[in-house]
């Protein structure tokens, strides 16, 4: 047979291989993917701060130096985003971009509904906690990506975009659910600029912009510092993320059982919405489980300012405690697993 084939069809027969080589190695290592995780320095660190903090310890970063680091993450992931785009169709992005909406605008909804029958909240504190499931975590975002690249797995170019896309619907959506029945009517124009203006949406878009128009000679100029230590200033946030979450674990027991619950369980049903829409728009396994991972998440930087400022009889801690407390170190450790495995099962 070797002898028959032309150089061409031995070569196409050499990718073949490879590709099945490849396949069945990612089969095999799959099953190590959540012992990996638990191992990996994001989860070991974060793990480090909780630790820290209910041992009375403390390494909180500085009011400063956390504003700093925040601003860090969300340009330079803008910025990577935005670059990437550059090689990408529009018509390969349009179906994503739809997608991510409805999953903006459905994720919320369902949290809001389930609160209803499962906890005691009223309208406005479920508003408020169904606008932070229905927003992103930038943080989870980010370790999820760290995640699927030390394991060598391909995510399109437009991920970043997504994560632009989905913050702005969840947050409208919790919010008017919330103030169906309220007697104070919202502010929707402070309301908006507060979603649309505020640090989250104004930095991911303006990174996406500019890494987009620069050209590449300039991206290169500045993805050293950008995008190169994306991972080690995310260890930092995490250090400070996990002393946020410990620190909250007393007034986690004061909430009751069904938030924890919901906060540990809701998650497994969004994201598991959320990889399979991924699957079925025709998204790679690794794009299926960040939009999995943006479905699952929760903010707790973005969705605070919003919800003050057009829910102020809402609880200032309830929702905070469940995306920080709960949801983020469930996702961080085994929530992001849990959402490739089943993006590789349905891929």
């Amino acid at each position: 047979i070797a002898h028959s084939c032309n150089i061409a069809e031995m070569q196409y027969l050499k990718n073949i291989s490879a590709i099945f080589s490849q396949n069945l190695g990612g089969n095999v290592s799959s099953s190590s993917v959540l012992a990996e995780n638990l191992i990996s320095v994001p989860v070991l660190v974060f793990a480090l701060g909780l630790l820290a903090a209910l041992f009375k310890g403390d390494v909180r970063l500085p009011d400063p130096v956390y504003q700093a680091i925040s601003i860090f993450l969300l340009f330079g992931i803008g910025l990577k985003g935005g670059h990437s785009l550059k090689g990408v169709a529009i018509s390969d992005f349009a179906l994503p971009a739809v997608t991510t909406i409805f999953l903006g605008a459905l994720i919320p909804f369902l949290a809001f509904f389930i609160l209803r029958v499962f906890t005691s909240f009223n309208r406005a504190d479920r508003g408020a906690i169904a606008a932070h499931y229905g927003s992103t975590s930038l943080v989870t975002f980010s370790a999820a990506i760290l995640f699927l690249e030390s394991n060598s797995i391909f995510v399109e170019g437009f991920a970043p975009a997504l994560l632009t896309i989905m913050e702005i619907p969840g947050l409208i959506v919790g919010i008017f659910l919330a103030s169906r029945s309220l007697t104070a009517k919202v502010g929707w124009a402070e309301t908006m600029r507060e979603v649309l203006l505020g640090k989250t949406v104004l930095l991911l878009i303006g990174g996406l912009a500019i890494g987009f128009i620069t050209s590449n000679q300039g991206y290169e100029k500045v993805s050293p510092f950008f995008v190169d230590l994306l991972s080690g200033f995310l260890v930092l946030f995490l250090i400070h993320l996990g002393y946020l979450a410990g620190s909250s674990f007393v007034e986690i027991k004061s909430v009751g059982r069904p938030l924890v619950i919901f906060a540990i369980l809701f998650p497994i049903l969004s994201g598991a919405i959320g990889v399979t829409a991924g699957s079925l728009i025709g998204l790679s396994v690794g794009g299926a489980t960040m939009l999995g991972v943006l479905s699952a998440s929760a903010s707790y930087i973005a969705a605070p300012a919003a919800v003050s400022v057009a829910l102020p009889q809402a609880s200032k801690t309830i929702a905070l405690m469940s995306s920080i407390g709960i949801t983020f170190p469930f996702n961080l450790i085994l929530g992001i697993p849990i959402y490739y495995r089943f993006a590789e099962l349905l891929g």
